[in-house]
């Protein structure tokens, strides 16, 4: 991913196995996004590789506000005195998790609220990179995605995943909302783009078109 100034490190937190991603340049500037560390281990864990790094990280972004996404937004928040940046249509979902973080397993979890909020069509910027945002429904009603395009890299929450897709079963979720997300927003970008999602390992948009049993 250096070829074209992006690097991106992932991490896999928290009893969900939720993928947490740190994205840098040669700037050393960083972007955090979907924190999923629940506890100290991880905190340092995440902490640990920016010190080694010697980033500086300068965002903290949620592609959407399940509690498997944001048990970390408090940590990174705090540590590095970042504002959380939400599409606001996520932001009842990002409300509703302190009613059962604690059923969940997860009583210590700290509210954030966003400063900020993601459109479609403005870019996230840090460094000398930018992302674009693109708004993907569906799994959430606020989902969002990053999308680098002169390295072909997405991060892409949990809309498509290797030979699946997000659930829809949660409050805000709709098939219907999520498939057009997927055909309008992702396939059309190109077929070697990499997919990094919330769970499990990467795919491209051109395995998924051809092998998703979900899209066929």
């Amino acid at each position: 991913m250096s070829a074209t100034g992006l690097h991106l490190k992932s991490f896999t937190f928290n009893p969900f196995s939720e993928n947490t991603y740190v994205l840098y340049d040669h700037t050393k500037e960083c972007v955090v996004i979907d924190p999923g560390c629940a506890d100290r281990q991880e905190q340092q864990e995440l902490q640990g590789f920016i010190e080694a790094q010697g980033l500086k990280v300068v965002r903290l972004l949620n592609t959407h506000c399940h509690i498997d996404h944001v048990l970390g937004n408090q940590f990174v928040a705090t540590t590095y005195g970042v504002p959380l940046e939400i599409h606001e249509a996520d932001l009842s979902v990002l409300r509703a998790v302190p009613t059962y973080s604690a059923a969940y397993g997860f009583p210590q979890y700290q509210e954030v609220l966003p400063q900020k909020f993601l459109k479609e069509g403005e870019n996230v910027a840090f460094g000398e990179t930018e992302l674009e945002v693109l708004f993907t429904p569906g799994h959430a009603p606020g989902h969002v995605v990053f999308y680098h395009p002169a390295s072909k890299h997405l991060v892409g929450g949990d809309v498509l995943f290797h030979r699946s897709i997000g659930r829809t079963d949660l409050p805000g979720g709709d098939y219907a909302t999520l498939l057009q997300s997927i055909r309008t927003k992702l396939f059309t970008l190109p077929d070697d783009v990499t997919v990094h999602p919330g769970h499990g390992p990467s795919t491209t948009i051109g395995e998924e078109k051809a092998s998703n049993p979900f899209l066929g």
